[in-house]
């Protein structure tokens, strides 16, 4: 299945410490194209680091954009 065509809740738990430009913009409701049209206009909603031809976005910042802990808490 590919990321364009998969609709399951994206589980911002189990990314790293960095995540790429398409996961981000999943998260932020942004198709493919637009995350990058954003990110080379430096217009993305959070920091973008372009780390050689690839561009990453921390994990902390997106989940503090989105309003999400960045501590899981279970409940017992």
């Amino acid at each position: 299945m590919s990321a364009a065509t998969d609709h399951r809740p994206l589980d911002l738990d189990a990314l790293g410490p960095s995540c790429d430009l398409i996961v981000a913009g999943q998260a932020l409701g942004l198709g493919r194209t637009k995350s990058y049209e954003l990110a080379r206009s430096g217009e993305f909603p959070v920091r973008v680091e372009r780390i050689g031809s690839r561009y990453r976005v921390p994990t902390a910042e997106l989940r503090r954009f989105l309003g999400v802990s960045t501590i899981r808490e279970d409940v017992a």
